[in-house]
């Protein structure tokens, strides 16, 4: 991308081996709760911006694809199975999980789908207690960590 085209929100996997960067903001940031989605994310529920195709570049290798449904794939790092986008067929949009971002704090959910499957503990979890990752795991374990995830940023 040139100085012209100087992406607005850039991300990628955790090993760094797949990264993209959009053109345009998302038309909308969603959380889904359908059972689909918690099984392609391993997690209680994913989170999506939503961009136009041609708003997104693949600036580094490129995702594998399952076919989760009749109508839709998934997109995901084939070295390290990281979940990337979901998107319908053909379709002229595509999906990118928020996770995947650099800067997942501007890609804020606005509305919810698939709230039939949603786990009843998910609305609850920000008054469980919490602690920091430093807090969990204490300083002198943490010195001893050694990082392979890509950084946040190319």
């Amino acid at each position: 991308m040139t100085e012209a085209t100087k992406p607005i929100l850039t991300g990628g996997c955790q090993c760094g081996a797949v990264r993209f960067a959009l053109k345009a903001s998302p038309a909308k940031v969603s959380i889904c709760h359908c059972r689909m989605c918690q099984k392609a994310a391993g997690a209680p529920f994913a989170s999506f911006a939503d961009i136009e195709r041609g708003d997104l570049v693949w600036t580094k290798g490129q995702p594998a694809f399952f076919r989760s449904s009749s109508i839709a794939e998934r997109g995901f790092c084939a070295a390290c199975g990281t979940p990337l986008s979901f998107s319908r067929i053909d379709g002229p949009r595509i999906e990118i999980m928020t996770g995947a971002f650099d800067r997942p704090d501007h890609v804020v959910p606005t509305r919810q789908y698939g709230t039939e499957s949603r786990l009843g503990w998910v609305v609850g979890i920000s008054n469980l207690p919490s602690q920091t990752t430093m807090q969990n795991y204490g300083p002198e374990k943490m010195a001893t960590i050694v990082s392979y995830q890509h950084p946040d940023h190319d």
